[in-house]
């Protein structure tokens, strides 16, 4: 999916707009051990196999965190802010994870564009994300992204 180039002024027209859907990306264990080794969260229903086949979700499940995380990664297919200054992550707001990543399962994120603001730095940038799961009718994850555009 090619992602769009926007401008400061050109993102300013989009705010309350939906900026765009990923292609789908398929979790694998071998992401989601990678994501234990990497936080020392190493929690059986996500690295145990054969326990978490008799565990709640049939298999094992991606973390919660691990989820959030692909936004960075997932946002580069759908849109770049161009500006002369760094982006610099500010935080997030309203983090949720309604439903689990099964292994396996096929994800991607929707984004739309919730505020630009002008801040003593530059511009604020939210943008919230729904990360949708094939077949699926609730969510892994919503949330949203606040970056701070230096410059």
């Amino acid at each position: 999916m090619a992602r769009e180039g926007y401008s400061l002024h050109t993102i300013a027209e989009y705010v309350g707009c939906s900026l765009g859907v990923t292609d789908w990306v398929v979790i694998e264990q071998k992401r989601i051990d990678q994501f234990a080794e990497c936080t020392d969260d190493h929690q059986w229903i996500h690295v145990d196999v054969e326990r978490a086949e008799s565990g709640p979700f049939g298999g094992t499940i991606a973390h919660g965190y691990m989820t959030v995380s692909l936004i960075p990664a997932l946002s580069q297919s759908i849109f770049r802010v161009e500006t002369d200054g760094p982006r610099l992550n500010y935080g997030l707001n309203k983090v949720r994870f309604p439903s689990p990543v099964k292994v396996g399962s096929r994800v991607r994120a929707h984004a739309t564009l919730a505020e630009l603001a002008s801040v003593p730095a530059g511009k604020q940038l939210v943008v919230r994300y729904t990360i949708e799961i094939e077949g699926e009718d609730k969510p892994a994850c919503v949330a949203e992204t606040v970056v701070l555009l230096l410059g």
